[in-house]
């Protein structure tokens, strides 16, 4: 299945300008923003200290008991300043950021901010509705030449260009900081007026709407908004750390609405941003167009008439993602940055992905006719010529191979083509050594140039993996491998058993059972009981793990390996590589 985050992307990218931003303080609470009521209850604290009352748990509820309404922005500015500069400086100190905020990087545009407005400036965005009264979104927007039209009051309305012909509209519907009619209280959130209700039934009967950082809870003007709406040409999508309020489900209910489960605004952002600017980048086709592909595999591979229409499918494939890799795009000169790797990451994947799963098909429902045409094109794409550049980004360039090697041989898993599998194993990569060199001595995990392991661990919640690129990996064909799988609950299982196979055959080619058994007599300490192999999230993920072992351990289990040519056929050789990989696995710390 295709994750949300992915189709609000290839939406917005064959929509373009289609989609509005509605933004609440979500998006701002990273830069340490008080929110319009934070700024009002810690006027009324300070304005009641002044008077020597003392310090109140809840000071919305004093200034209620004490004066019978809710505590107003606007009156308590008057009450602790004179002039307008005065009422300038109270506000400065909790919206401008002090030297110190900037060192600090408190009060300054967000990721979710600058990525926002990278989106605006390749023209994706061009509507964003606010809840907020700071500054951050038109600042990070103006750091990359843009300006945008800023309705913050029914004044602005009057005489601003007009919404088709902005770059960039922003609608602050609680105003800005520096405006003292910004809106906090209830009575102020429960009504618009007609004109700001005019523009946003506009907006949101004319576009599509992405909702991030506001709850629904406190805005009884703008819910209504949103569900008196007529459009449903376009959809909601309604990105949310943790459970939606029940004021926002109503809305997603409403609205037909789909839910995108988030880390936090500004990682949602970043990911949003990077997989617009992938397609606008390589032009990526669309999930309906790489379906298409599988499905043509699929019919070609039913009946042998169709062996030419196969070919030249798979040919036309392959010749779509060598162009696509030989584009700028994958330049490996100039500075490093996180940014740049993630950028290139998904780059990679995106022109692979079309080939990979049709790869994905041929081994789960090939005859074997297929295996030469599959590894020969592995083999092309992990052939790469001597450059120069970052040494990380030259380890990438050989991406696609491992991609593909790894969708081919999970697929022969499933299908139980374990002959083929080992052969896709030894296969013959040809390097320049004159040393033997095979797939899995040079495209599986840890052997792979590309496998710095920092590097992998730069990806969203991967910060402390031991095993951040197998568990990318193993994220990336949760998704790829749908289309041959029956549930979801199967995959993790295929998954780590090629990752088994994987670190087995690497022995099985690189490592005799003289040695193996010679190391085994070693002591118990760090690296002196076996001998290395690649390994993923096999490694700690022990009910898999545990399993597996147990099946290898079993005669027909075992029989049907040694015959494929895992352990070199022998029976002594298997048990001593997987006694072996268990003390590895063992010593791996987590």
């Amino acid at each position: 299945m295709i994750d949300s985050t992915t189709a609000l992307a290839f939406s917005m990218y064959e929509n373009k300008g289609v989609y509005a931003l509605l933004i609440g303080s979500g998006v701002s609470r990273a830069a340490q923003i008080p929110t319009g009521w934070e700024i009002t209850l810690d006027l009324v604290k300070r304005a009641a200290i002044l008077q020597g009352i003392p310090d109140q748990p809840d000071w919305g509820k004093w200034h209620r008991e004490q004066y019978g309404k809710e505590p107003s922005y606007s009156e308590l500015l008057d009450q602790l300043s004179a002039t307008p500069e005065e009422r300038r400086s109270i506000l400065h100190s909790y919206i401008e950021p002090t030297d110190e905020d900037f060192a600090e990087g408190r009060k300054v545009p967000t990721k979710a901010h600058q990525a926002i407005a990278r989106l605006v400036q390749a023209g994706f965005v061009r509507v964003i509705i606010t809840t907020n009264f700071d500054r951050l979104l038109e600042n990070a927007l103006r750091e990359l030449g843009v300006e945008p039209t800023v309705i913050k009051s029914d004044d602005d309305l009057n005489g601003a260009v007009p919404l088709i012909h902005s770059r960039c509209f922003i609608i602050k519907v609680h105003g800005d900081y520096l405006d003292t009619r910004i809106r906090n209280t209830e009575s102020e959130l429960s009504a618009y007026s007609a004109e700001m209700n005019t523009l946003l039934d506009r907006i949101f009967d004319e576009h599509g709407l992405i909702v991030c950082g506001w709850s629904a809870d406190w805005d009884p003007a703008l819910k209504a908004a949103i569900t008196r709406a007529p459009n449903r040409r376009y959809p909601l999508f309604w990105a949310t750390r943790g459970e939606p309020t029940a004021a926002a489900r109503d809305v997603i209910a409403l609205r037909a609405g789909k839910e995108i489960p988030i880390e936090g605004a500004d990682v949602f952002f970043e990911k949003l941003d990077r997989l617009v600017s992938i397609q606008a980048d390589l032009q990526r086709p669309n999930p309906r167009s790489i379906e298409l592909l599988v499905a043509g595999t699929k019919k070609y591979l039913a009946k042998p008439e169709y062996r030419i229409q196969l070919d030249e499918l798979i040919g036309d494939e392959i010749r779509h993602a060598a162009q696509g890799i030989k584009g700028s795009a994958f330049n490996t000169n100039g500075p490093w940055s996180n940014e740049r790797f993630l950028a290139d990451v998904a780059r990679y994947e995106a022109v692979s992905e079309p080939l990979a799963r049709i790869f994905g098909v041929l081994g789960r429902w090939g005859t074997g006719s297929e295996f030469k045409t599959a590894a020969e094109t592995i083999r092309q794409f992990g052939s790469v010529d001597v450059a120069g550049g970052l040494v990380i980004l030259l380890g990438l360039r050989s991406y696609p191979s491992v991609l593909l090697f790894i969708s081919y041989g999970i697929a022969l898993i499933k299908a139980d083509r374990y002959t083929d599998l080992f052969r896709l194993f030894a296969y013959d990569i040809r390097t320049r050594s004159e040393e033997p060199s095979y797939f899995v001595t040079n495209l599986f995990l840890g052997a792979w140039e590309g496998a710095e392991a920092d590097a992998w661990k730069l990806f969203p919640g991967f910060e402390n993996r031991r095993t951040a690129l197998s568990d990318h990996l193993h994220d990336i064909f949760s998704v790829w491998c749908d289309d041959y799988l029956y549930s979801e609950a199967e995959f993790t299982p295929l998954f780590e058993e090629f990752e088994l196979l994987g670190s087995l055959a690497y022995l099985t080619l690189t490592t005799d059972l003289e040695t193996l058994e010679s190391v085994a007599a070693k002591g118990d300490g760090w690296g002196s009981n076996f001998v290395w192999a690649p390994f993923g999230r096999i490694s700690w993920h022990r009910e898999t793990r545990e399993r597996l072992f147990a099946s290898l351990a079993r005669e027909e289990t075992s029989k049907v390996l040694l015959a494929a040519g895992f352990a070199r056929g022998n029976p002594a050789y298997l048990s001593t590589a997987l006694a072996n990989l268990k003390r590895l696995f063992g010593k791996v710390s987590f």
